[in-house]
């Protein structure tokens, strides 16, 4: 069903789902759906006459998430350094023997767009390695086949365009942020200046870029997300990667997906309807996921808590300090099962909540006589994608000073066990943040998916961690993250940059690298993430006083080149 009146429209809301409705459900509902696959689909349906969004209300899982960009620090331009391809051993495999550059792979990229007019995105013969450009923003043109919005510019197009004196007349797709450019100049940036200017990680790999729509008016003001601040929904990331997807040829182009996005809402267990769709594509038979780990580690964004209860019983006091002129936030709180809790809220003017014990579902909302803050407290005892109880606050003008979260644990297994997340630093700011944080636990969604590689960010100038980067492991102790890659001062074609969607843009273009060798050259034809995951591990240069998996690290730093000495037997683990 076509569906581009609803996708376009603020007055239509959009859920990705991960089940089949049936018509009995949908009875009296104003909607469209889009199929993904034949599990996932994303379905629109009109916003008027509908309960507000609440997980007592749907389930959680089908309440949409905002993602947001994954750099920290912009820099301008300078001399392009190569240290980060060197360390990460993925120049020393671009010359012979091995001569892995990318070619025949396509890296796809989920994102801001790309300039595509740079000459690192082209050929020696100036035309360009982009084969397809579709941007979700613009809608006078031709959607990409089986889609009902945006459109898709061809490789012949952009070419067309390059030859013309005003090439955004041909084809009007551009990266004003510059977040897509730099990201995909570091994966696949072409040799330039015999790579003295400039060069990728896979300069020989074609390119596949979805400038991602941004999210609607409506969730922006749920989350509080100001003007101005990138911010996308998983239903329009989800449909960016079924368009990756349609790339693959089995046995003869495998595709390999960057995304550099992330958020801190979810159970951070792998079980959002993003990551499980993530999951299932990073299964298929030559494709590879990457995603970044974000840059949240030491943002103060995160509680974590695993505690005794005695007599059955114990109370955590959760203390978040909050900054001024904050329009709002939205907070997550989860409780490990089979433990149930009860809360308390003290404001910073002494004002307090008594402690609410929680019916399976429901929503209770407060107000203060001398405070203009407004609270929100969405309980579910049972969430579905993982079966732990889940706390949502939505927390509107909050008063600034310090606010106190009382959680009361009670449960019979000896111990409790709770994490509360605030938003990303980008929807939130630097000013609020928990007085007690944990560094621990805070990789961004949709990075905790099982299958797809999750990478950190260290310091390749002097292999130190970045201290920014997120750090694992998931919240039910899933080995995460897989690897670490540089993701500080990294040359790209529009400067220096820093931050964890530069770690992942140079793992994908050595994952580029690997499926050449694997799939193109029929080493290992039927290759998909979790091979290319098992050779990072193998090939990983690690600390001798370090225990592996690592927290921060995963299997230790990326070594492309190490994984192929071993895969040759010249070198041991």
């Amino acid at each position: 069903m076509a569906c581009r009146e609803q996708i376009l429209s603020e007055d239509y809301g959009a859920a990705l789902v991960d089940f089949a409705l049936t018509g009995n459900e949908l009875d009296g509902m104003d909607y469209c759906m889009e199929t993904i696959d034949d599990q996932f689909a994303v379905l629109y349906f009109r916003r008027t006459g509908q309960a507000p969004i609440s997980v007592s209300r749907y389930t959680y899982n089908s309440i949409p998430k905002l993602y947001g960009l994954m750099q920290d620090i912009v820099a301008p331009m300078g001399e392009y350094d190569p240290i980060n391809l060197i360390k990460s051993g993925i120049s020393q495999i671009q010359g012979p023997p091995l001569s892995l550059t990318g070619k025949g792979v396509v890296i796809g990229f989920i994102d801001t767009g790309i300039r595509y007019n740079l000459d690192v995105f082209r050929r020696p013969d100036g035309t360009s390695r982009i084969i397809s450009i579709w941007d979700q923003t613009i809608q006078d043109g031709t959607p990409p086949e089986g889609f009902s919005f945006g459109t898709e510019y061809t490789n012949e197009q952009i070419n067309e365009a390059l030859r013309s004196d005003n090439p955004l007349s041909v084809v009007p797709s551009t990266d004003t942020d510059g977040h897509g450019t730099a990201v995909a100049s570091v994966a696949a940036g072409s040799d330039v200046g015999y790579g003295m200017n400039f060069l990728g990680a896979a300069p020989d790999a074609d390119i596949v870029m979805v400038k991602c729509k941004e999210a609607k008016q409506y969730l922006r003001d749920y989350y509080f997300v100001q003007d101005g601040v990138p911010a996308y929904c998983d239903a329009n990331i989800g449909m960016a990667v079924k368009y990756l997807d349609s790339f693959t040829r089995v046995g003869e182009r495998p595709v390999v997906i960057c995304l550099g996005m992330g958020t801190n809402l979810g159970d951070h267990a792998g079980n959002s309807i993003l990551a499980r769709y993530l999951d299932r594509i990073a299964r298929k038979r030559n494709r590879v996921v990457v995603v970044c780990g974000g840059n949240e580690g030491n943002a103060g964004h995160h509680y974590h808590s695993l505690f005794p209860l005695e007599d059955g019983q114990t109370t955590q006091a959760v203390e978040i300090r909050v900054g001024e002129e904050t329009p709002g936030i939205v907070m997550e709180l989860w409780n490990a099962i089979p433990n149930t809790m009860s809360i308390s809220i003290r404001s910073p003017g002494g004002e307090v909540i008594p402690y609410m014990d929680f019916r399976s579902r429901e929503t209770r909302n407060f107000s203060f006589i001398y405070e203009r803050t407004r609270i929100s407290v969405d309980h579910v005892l049972v969430e579905q994608g993982g079966g732990d109880e889940l706390v949502v606050f939505r927390i509107e003008q909050p008063t600034a000073g310090v606010w106190t979260f009382f959680v009361d644990v009670k449960g019979n297994v000896g111990y409790g066990y709770i994490n509360m997340w605030l938003p990303i630093t980008q929807f939130l700011g630097t000013d609020t943040y928990f007085l007690k944080p944990s560094p621990y636990e805070t990789l961004t969604e949709p990075s905790l998916a099982d299958n797809v590689i999750t990478v950190s960010s260290y310091n390749a100038s002097n292999n130190s961690f970045y201290l920014e980067s997120g750090r694992g492991f998931a919240r039910d102790g899933g080995l995460k993250p897989d690897i670490a890659a540089p993701g500080v001062n990294v040359s790209t074609a529009l400067g220096s940059r820093t931050g964890s969607c530069m770690a992942a843009a140079i793992t994908a273009g050595g994952a580029a690298q690997l499926m050449q060798w694997a799939v193109i050259e029929k080493n290992d034809l039927l290759a998909q993430s979790m091979e290319v995951k098992s050779y990072f591990a193998r090939g990983a240069v690690r600390s001798p006083d370090l225990i592996y998996p690592n927290r921060s690290w995963g299997f230790g730093r990326l070594n492309v080149a190490r994984a192929f000495d071993i895969i040759a037997g010249t070198e041991s683990q």
